[in-house]
């Protein structure tokens, strides 16, 4: 996988997606796994509804990129308030900036559907890095979407009221068929569940 192909421009929408993917970096990774002499260096893992794949405050043992399924990207206080900073789907990859700079994660993991995933070993993804021209671009392009994301997301949550962000909200659970408890959907709002059950009889109304 090593030369010096140039990827599909990624167009970045000022707009709040609630959902992220990336399918190059999906591309990238089912072709390495494939063409592994030894299925060693990329193993694919399974993990069910509910399974935890990176824990806040542990180390990753694995850089995981999603092959299917949908988790939840969290972070928790020390008094116990979780705040959901991403859903995250096919293509995209875990452990990343832990395995760069040598940290515990960051953030909490959790798969809120039967999710699979392809796991690299640390040396092999580290030894990636140093030849791979492709996947260096495609990690450049991820850290660089991420602060847009970021960026866009606290512009949108500035700009549109509770009960627009909360109807996109309710739009993806229904459309990926997840399960979102209030506590769920307050944690990646932002707000108290008092606040959104007031936005949700203001939907309904």
């Amino acid at each position: 996988m090593s030369g010096s192909s140039t990827l599909p421009a990624r167009t970045f929408v000022p707009r709040a997606i609630m959902l992220r993917t990336n399918q190059s970096f999906l591309i990238y990774a089912e072709a390495l796994y494939d063409q592994q002499e030894r299925k060693e260096d990329i193993i694919i893992r399974q993990y069910a509804q509910g399974d935890r794949l990176l824990c806040q405050d542990e180390a990753a043992t694995k850089v995981m990129l999603i092959k299917s399924g949908i988790t939840k990207c969290y972070f928790s206080e020390h008094n116990d308030k979780a705040y959901i900073l991403e859903f995250l789907g096919k293509g995209e990859i875990l452990g990343d900036i832990e395995m760069l700079r040598h940290i515990p994660c960051l953030c909490t993991i959790e798969a809120m559907t039967e999710v699979t995933v392809y796991a690299f070993s640390v040396p092999y993804f580290r030894s990636l890095l140093q030849k791979d021209f492709q996947l260096n671009e495609l990690m450049l392009n991820t850290f660089a979407e991420r602060i847009v994301n970021t960026a866009s997301r606290a512009s949108y949550q500035q700009l549109y009221t509770l009960e627009h962000s909360l109807s996109k909200l309710l739009d993806l659970k229904a459309k990926q068929d997840i399960s979102l408890s209030k506590e769920d959907m307050a944690a990646y709002l932002g707000i108290s569940v008092r606040s959104l059950n007031r936005g949700l009889k203001d939907l309904e109304g």
